[in-house]
């Protein structure tokens, strides 16, 4: 099943996307509930509950706003950073260079504050030269938690897994190592991009499937999930090591090669860029940076 959170005649509505990706048909929520994106649908499931009946007619796919299926986020997003061996190659002189050398060690793990989400279609604005002028892209798989728990071992780690979503964990180079922790330079207003929608993990497997980001139609990044450093099993137990974990939570499990900052020379977002993530199962998210 695929959830889409939609603006239509200017109110929020969540609902269930057709096989074919044409058509959305909203459910039965109240405005509150529908406020808070597909959060009310992932509590209910989780809970055991039935979905609520959807209501009305289906909607042409092209005639609604899609939103970030979690626009509102309960709290930050998880990331994780250096989790595909040739991205951690081509920035090991710079963003990693203070990090542990040996890659499989641990996970490097920040946040982006939930503010920064904007739907799969948004604006995303450059913050100015005096801010940042290495504003990079970071194509990844988002893993969306259903069944919450804490200290979740590997084993188990999958049946916590309600679905999946893309996201383009948009970054300020220069500010992420200024700092030497990256939530600053991560957490920039709309510098996350979610979307289309959110796909049950009973549609598709996150653990097998393929990332790939286009820059103003020029094909950057390619890579399958299989190549991952750390795996999402893997993930999901570092990151609950003490820490519950709440139906809802995102974490966003990395980038392949093709980054900007990796390429020689570097080339960073410019005013005007187009960039298009895709993730075979998902869907595809595409934005332009102003």
């Amino acid at each position: 099943m695929r959830i889409a959170t939609f603006m239509l005649n200017g109110q929020r509505h969540v609902g269930q996307v057709s096989a074919d990706g044409k058509h959305v048909t909203a459910f039965a929520l109240t405005e509150d509930q529908a406020h808070h994106g597909a959060q009310p649908i992932i509590e209910a499931m989780v809970a055991g509950h039935s979905l609520p009946e959807l209501a009305g007619t289906p909607h042409d796919i092209t005639h609604v706003h899609l939103e970030a299926p979690l626009p509102i986020p309960r709290r930050n997003v998880w990331c994780v950073g250096r989790n595909y061996h040739a991205h951690a190659k081509e920035l090991q002189a710079s963003v990693f260079k203070d990090s542990n050398t040996d890659t499989k060690a641990w996970p490097i793990v920040f946040t982006k504050v939930p503010e920064c989400v904007v739907g799969p279609t948004a604006d995303v604005h450059l913050p100015g030269a005096a801010v940042s002028d290495q504003i990079d892209y970071e194509a990844e798989l988002a893993v969306v938690i259903g069944k919450g728990g804490k200290n979740i071992a590997q084993a188990d780690a999958m049946s916590h897994v309600f679905g999946y979503t893309v996201v383009n964990d948009v970054t300020a180079r220069d500010v992420q190592m200024r700092h030497q922790q990256w939530d600053m330079g991560k957490s920039f207003d709309t510098f996350c991009p979610m979307g289309p929608w959110l796909v049950t993990a009973d549609e598709v497997d996150g653990r097998n499937t393929r990332v790939r980001c286009w820059v103003n139609g020029e094909l950057r990044q390619d890579g399958p999930t299989e190549n991952m450093i750390f795996d999402i099993p893997t993930l999901i137990e570092t990151i609950s090591r003490g820490i519950t974990l709440y139906p809802g939570d995102i974490i966003a499990t990395g980038t392949p090669a093709g980054v900007g900052m990796g390429l020689t020379p570097p080339r960073y977002i410019a005013k005007g860029d187009v960039i298009r993530v895709e993730i075979d199962g998902v869907g595809s998210i595409e934005n332009r940076f102003v």
